[in-house]
This record gives C-alpha cells, structure tokens and sequence, in this order.
C-alpha cells in the first residue's frame, strides 16, 4: 500500500517506519541524529551543571490540581525547598505542575526538563525561566534527571513514572549511581506493586535479591519525606550547599 491509501495519520507514521530506506539514507539520519543527541546533552550539563542539589519528583500528567495527590506533591515541594534543595519536575502538567508550584511558594530552585510529546505534555508556569529545558529524546532527559538529583520522590503515576522509578532503582542497586534516597509516596498505591515485587521476583522467582526492597520507601505525608531526606544525608555528613 502507498502512504497516501492509509486512513489515519498513525498508520501513515508506522507505514512511513517500515518503509525500505537506501543506506545513504540510514546513514544521513544517523549522523544528524548523533549532532542532535550531542546538542541535548551539552544544554542540559551546562543549564543543571549551575544548579545545586536537587530532589526529583516524579508523578502523573494526568493528576488534577483538586487531586489529593496533587496538593500532597505541591506541600512535599515545598517543605523540600524549604529545607535547602532545589526541586526538578518533568516540567509538564499534573504531579509535575504541583512539584514545581510548590518549590515555587516555597522561594526555592525550580526545574523543568520538558519533553516533546504530541498529547499532555505541555510547560507549568511555575517552572524558573531559566531553567526550562526542553528535551526531544527520553533517554538524554533521563539522564539529566539522575545525573543531578540528590534523591527521587515518586508520586503516583502511569507508565512514565514507573520507568523513571525503575530505572533509578537500578542504577543504584547495580551501583552505577550513588545510593540516593528514593521516596514512594502514598502506601495505598504503591503497596500492591511492591508487594507483588516481594511475593512474586523475591521470594517465588529470585530475580531480585531481599535486600533490594531497602533501597525505597514508603511514605505518606511531607514531613515523612522530608524526614527520610535529612537523615540521610546527616548520616553522610552532607547537606544542601546553596
């Protein structure tokens, strides 16, 4: 079939994908791709090279600002810049907005790294105009939030969140990060994930080791994670350095 014989812009993309390309052609977007990877990365160092210590918060887009969840991420933000850190958000609406919102109120570092999606992505007002990075590419957006965050605070959330939370549980358990704080907020929804990761990949399959379940917590309030924040790091003898 040609692209032009496909009813809907979806299939016209996945067409226009599978579509046999010359190798000139492979190799001329790969080399362009390369330079705009490359272009992401230097941005994103230089802009959060200059911050400070920050805590990430991770959540859903989709929360909204009337969700119990939304004023709980808002009040965790701004006992967190309160107490010296900055805050980094996903930059987008939802969990993210109320994250950057309450670091906002709270006079403390307000960091977006934005990412280009064709639905619920779109920059909060709340973000510092200075530091509203807008990524293309997940991966380098990752980074950014890893590289530069002094612990993960995750809120409820879809898909992306349970990526992000994933992804910083592995970089610390196989130690290719420091063992930062990761903080899950809300025990009534995290609890059956997590004691699904105990019954089913601890004790039934052995994938993951007992020990690993100590690398998070769970929490339910602010005070609980600004808690766990500030023991650890007086426990390492560090402390935000604004």
């Amino acid at each position: 079939m040609r692209l032009e014989d496909f009813d809907n812009d979806e299939d016209k993309v996945i067409q226009d994908r599978l579509k046999q390309k010359t190798w000139n052609e492979v190799k001329t977007n790969d080399s362009w791709a390369i330079f705009k990877i490359m272009s992401e990365f230097v941005n994103g160092y230089e802009s959060m090279g200059r911050i400070g210590p920050c805590v990430s918060i991770f959540g859903s887009a989709r929360t909204k600002p009337d969700d119990k969840y939304y004023l709980l991420a808002e009040k965790i933000a701004y006992k967190i810049s309160k107490a010296g850190y900055g805050v980094i958000t996903g930059g987008g609406p939802g969990i993210m907005e109320a994250g950057n919102k309450g670091a906002h109120l709270g006079g403390g570092t307000s960091v977006g790294l934005n990412i280009e999606l064709p639905f619920e992505q779109h920059f909060n007002p709340y973000i510092d105009h200075d530091k509203n990075l807008n990524f293309d590419y997940f991966f380098v957006r990752k980074v950014m939030f890893v590289k530069y965050s002094q612990g993960f605070v995750v809120m409820p959330g879809g898909f992306g969140t349970l990526d992000e939370m994933f992804e910083a549980i592995t970089l610390i358990q196989t130690k290719k990060i420091g063992k930062f704080p990761i903080i899950l907020v809300g025990v009534e929804f995290w609890s059956g994930l997590i004691e699904w990761v105990k019954t089913v990949l601890v004790e039934k399959m052995h994938t993951v080791s007992p020990e690993d379940l100590n690398l998070f917590k769970i929490v339910d309030t602010e005070d609980e994670v600004v808690d766990v924040l500030d023991k650890f790091y007086k426990k390492y003898d560090l402390s935000p350095n604004f």
